[in-house]
């Protein structure tokens, strides 16, 4: 009995010892925390003003998305327009444009971010920010923008280093050069810097299961911030369509000169033979005759060419206006009221939680860890 009323004794004891010195650890920094209290006071004090500081140093930014929802392509089959305009002219469907084609608007985020694509953005106008009739140009509205005062800062020994450049720099090299003879784009500096900072605040992204486009851009001004996103929608969806139907339109100007070089050699030969008839029309010799047959042969032969290149003109002409795709805007561009990205108070939130947080380490650790490596060195 005796035994076994140790054994049932046994747990208990070797348990509380635990207990009591995880509560004795916990009381323990609880007393080391108030006994900081004051300094911890200093902390929260000195959170607060740099997370004011830097809440108030970082511009407000306003995003604008607008949703599109565009026209994949797909097999067109004999269903076309190209394919109802030939089969109405009887030119068969050899020009119904069967298949898948070749770029949709998969490949939006691609052209967004292009190069030749931001460029043409830096000369778009848009509001200045004072009178709605003044507008300016969005390369000049960038460098308008403001920044954190550390980014001046942190900039300054690159703008020595330009300084320096300049001077030494030959005063003949060109600035703001485009294409060269190779095809290729040289940027300026400006240039670089504008459209990188345009790629991350320009965006796009496109749900492959739904073919939904959203399109997303980032500026200080809201009204800006709009502006650019309309004019962004606008601008991918000329460059979809001058690539969806560039194929279209060289067939379609290449058969138009075939089809005007046809034309005249048919009025030609109308023309011969006419002119044949009328000074032959009282002679009744074979030879004549054979003539005036050979001619009228040469015409409607010639007749019959321009016919079918004329069908193939108009169907190449359905063809274009077929290729074109179809754009629903789904949400447009709307100025927005509030701003995005972290609130300032986020911010306040943040730097005040850092600084008890480093007090509360230093004096509980910190302090006690620097003593024993200051020990062991010194």
């Amino acid at each position: 009995m005796t035994e076994q009323k140790l054994a049932k004794d046994l747990p208990s004891v070797s348990n509380e010892p635990k207990a009591d010195e995880m509560e004795i650890d916990l009381m323990d920094i609880l007393r080391k925390i108030i006994a900081i209290r004051k300094t911890l006071y200093k902390a929260v004090g000195i959170g607060l003003v740099i997370g004011i500081i830097v809440a108030l140093s970082i511009p407000k930014k306003y995003t604008v998305e607008v949703t599109l929802s565009p026209e994949m392509g797909n097999s067109k089959g004999n269903s076309g327009l190209a394919s109802m305009a030939a089969s109405f002219l009887g030119a068969g469907t050899g020009m119904s444009g069967d298949g898948v084609d070749a770029l949709n608007a998969s490949l939006s985020p691609e052209i967004v971010s292009s190069t030749p694509f931001l460029l043409e953005l830096l000369s778009m106008s848009v509001p200045s920010g004072g009178e709605e009739s003044e507008k300016i140009d969005l390369g000049s509205y960038l460098d308008s923008q403001s920044s954190p005062w550390w980014s001046y800062v942190m900039g300054l020994p690159g703008m020595a280093i330009s300084g320096v450049r300049a001077l030494f720099a030959d005063e003949d090299e060109s600035d703001g050069l485009r294409n060269n003879k190779f095809g290729t784009i040289e940027l300026t500096k400006e240039e670089d810097e504008k459209i990188t900072s345009l790629k991350k605040n320009i965006t796009a992204v496109m749900d492959k299961k739904t073919a939904i486009t959203n399109v997303s851009v980032t500026l200080q001004d809201p009204k800006v911030a709009a502006v650019v996103a309309d004019s962004v929608v606008h601008k991918l969806q000329e460059y979809i369509t001058g690539y969806r139907t560039f194929k279209a339109k060289e067939d379609c100007a290449y058969l138009e000169k075939l089809f005007k070089e046809r034309r005249e050699e048919y009025y030609a030969a109308q023309k011969k033979y006419a002119e044949y008839v009328d000074t032959h029309d009282n002679l009744i010799l074979l030879s004549v005759r054979a003539e005036q047959e050979r001619l009228q042969n040469d015409m409607s032969l010639a007749y019959q060419v321009y016919s079918q290149v004329a069908n193939q003109f108009q169907v190449a002409q359905a063809k274009v206006q077929e290729e074109k795709p179809v754009f629903a805007v789904v949400e447009p561009a709307v100025v927005p009221q509030q701003s995005s990205g972290t609130s300032r108070k986020m911010y306040v939130i943040v730097f005040v939680f850092l600084s008890v947080a480093t007090v509360i380490g230093w004096k509980l650790f910190g302090e006690e860890f620097w003593d024993k490596l200051r020990r062991e060195f010194v």
